[in-house]
C-alpha cells in the first residue's frame, strides 16, 4: 500500500494520457470546420489563378494535386473521421489517433478501403 510498491493509476494502467477510440462530437465539429476552411482557401486560389495566364504554367502541379481532392461535402463520414492504416484490425483508425492530424490532409484513402 505504501512505499516503493504502492499501487497507483500510473503503475496499474500504464500512461494516464489515454486517447479514446472515437472522436467526440466537438472534435468532429472542429474537424468539419477545418475541412471547410481548407476548401474555401483552395477555391479562392483557383479563382485567383483563373484570370492569370502567366501563372498557369507555374501552378500546374498545384492545380493537378488539389483538383483531385474531394471537398468536405463530397466526403463520406467514414472518410472524414477515419483513415487507412494497414496495421489496424479493420484497416481503418480514427483520424485523431494519427500524428499531426490537424495539420495534414488525409482526404484520399486507397481504393476499396
Amino acid at each position: 500500500m505504501f512505499g516503493p510498491f504502492r499501487s497507483t493509476k500510473t503503475l496499474l494502467g500504464g500512461l494516464l494520457w489515454k486517447i479514446p477510440h472515437t472522436m467526440s462530437s466537438h472534435q468532429k465539429y472542429r474537424h468539419r470546420k477545418r475541412l471547410q476552411s481548407v476548401d474555401r482557401v483552395i477555391a479562392s486560389v483557383f479563382d485567383g489563378l483563373k484570370g492569370k495566364t502567366e501563372y498557369q504554367s507555374d501552378a500546374k502541379h498545384l492545380i493537378a494535386k488539389y483538383a483531385k481532392l474531394p471537398t468536405e461535402a463530397e466526403m463520406k463520414p467514414l472518410d472524414k473521421y477515419t483513415v487507412f492504416d494497414r496495421f489496424e484490425k479493420g484497416y481503418r483508425k480514427s483520424v485523431h489517433r494519427t500524428p499531426k492530424w490537424t495539420k495534414k490532409t488525409q482526404r484520399v484513402n486507397p481504393e476499396y478501403f
